[in-house]
């Protein structure tokens, strides 16, 4: 596979994720305890034999560019023969550089792509969760003498108007496509995975013919190349999920709990690698009771209770407390005592004694974020601290870097938000 050149798209904001992204880029963003969201399409490009890697970002890439460092946990700090490399935007060939959209990113990088004889070009979103073996997609590509091959995947019709959503012929010939359409006519969902011949992705930007009003993939190049080239859909029958939302984010984690998830972390022969720190074994001390949960090394858990939840690295769970249906994030410590019900932590996040987050029936969205916090799940962002006996509804938002002084009364009713840099009222 030396012949096919990676992009991966990794730039994304991921405003809907509200704080978890707040300070990193969502391919960053913790999952199943001990992973980022991007480890899934590194690990799915060097098990499926492809090691000429681009990880293009944008939005507060300092996280991101920490996790993958030179590449070592994918077997991608290479010397020859491949290997990745990160690529930002720069002053250059078209104003400020910051890329306008999906599309424009890739146009800002193609000397990568001219780097050498590629033959296809293998472009990827860097937010999804998901265990893909590339190779058929690109057996498919070449087979039709594609311009662009699409992976496709039909998803719940609910949800269709979130994705850029296709028509196909019976031999896969893509007829027609809506990006993001208020009234979905169709489920078949574009997974943002996209081959390209390399000759046709030069062409569409070649600047003579006009090529930089290409910005984005999903309303111009895709368009473009079903009416005046030959767009065909690949249909992937395996998992995957587009983590975008809270909601999505929190069900994909909790996913990994089934018995036998349809994304298996433990399939050996398909092995999801990341950048991992050394710690000890997780502890259980007299008296702790897990149930249906990933504890992740170094871990602590006294005697307290964990169901139905997943913990990050070296998370504390102290006497007394219960933490259900429930993400906690790195290096957060659970006081004494303390409940958490369908609650997200992140990192170094530090929860008092007997506080109460999730707390009651009340479901009220959040006043600040209705879009994003509707169906419960209380969030508190990184490094925040949560003082002794605080009770937190449901749809709160607790922000990032939150201390004792900016909690004014013990009781936050449900849908409101609590953050450094925004006055809470409410009554």
């Amino acid at each position: 596979m030396s012949e096919v050149a990676v992009m991966i798209l990794a730039g994304g904001q991921g405003e809907r994720l509200s704080i978890l992204s707040r300070q990193r880029a969502k391919p960053a963003v913790p999952f199943a305890g001990k992973y980022r969201i991007i480890d899934f399409a590194l690990s799915n490009c060097v098990n499926s034999g492809l090691f000429n890697i681009a990880a293009l970002t944008q939005y507060r890439p300092h996280s991101l560019n920490d996790h993958i460092g030179h590449g070592r946990p994918w077997d991608l700090d290479r010397e020859r023969n491949g290997g990745i490399v990160i690529l930002q935007p720069y002053l250059g060939r078209s104003g400020s550089g910051w890329y306008k959209g999906t599309a424009d990113a890739i146009y800002h990088n193609l000397f990568y792509v001219n780097s050498r004889s590629f033959q296809d070009v293998l472009i990827l979103s860097a937010d999804h969760v998901y265990a893909m073996d590339y190779r058929p997609m690109l057996e498919l590509h070449r087979e039709k003498d594609a311009d662009v091959t699409v992976a496709v995947q039909p998803v719940e019709w609910e949800d269709a108007h979130r994705f850029g959503v296709m028509f196909t012929e019976p031999d896969g010939l893509i007829s027609d496509f809506d990006e993001k359409p208020a009234e979905p006519r169709s489920n078949l969902a574009s997974m943002g995975v996209y081959v390209f011949k390399r000759d046709v992705l030069l062409e569409l930007f070649d600047d003579r013919k006009g090529g930089t009003s290409m910005t984005d993939f999903g309303h111009e190049v895709i368009p473009y190349l079903i009416k005046y080239g030959k767009a065909y859909a690949h249909t992937f029958h395996g998992y995957w999920r587009d983590v975008g939302t809270i909601q999505s984010y929190w069900e994909a984690n909790m996913e990994q709990l089934d018995d036998l998830p349809q994304l298996n972390l433990y399939d050996y022969d398909w092995r999801i690698h990341t950048r991992s720190e050394e710690r000890p074994p997780a502890k259980f001390l007299d008296g702790a009771r897990v149930n249906r949960s990933m504890v992740s090394n170094g871990c602590i858990i006294q005697n307290a209770t964990v169901e139905h939840s997943m913990l990050s690295p070296g998370v504390v769970v102290h006497n007394g407390a219960v933490i259900r249906d429930s993400i906690i994030m790195t290096d957060s410590v659970i006081g004494p005592g303390a409940v958490l019900d369908r609650v997200i932590i992140d990192k170094q996040v530090t929860v008092g004694a007997h506080a109460y987050l999730g707390y009651g029936d009340d479901y009220t969205i959040n006043r600040l974020e209705p879009n994003r916090l509707n169906t419960g799940i209380t969030i508190v962002g990184r490094k925040s601290e949560i003082p002794p006996g605080t009770r937190a509804g449901r749809n709160v938002l607790i922000g990032t870097d939150v201390t004792h002084s900016d909690f004014e009364e013990a009781d936050i009713p449900s849908g409101e938000t609590i953050d450094s840099r925004i006055v809470a009222v409410w009554v």
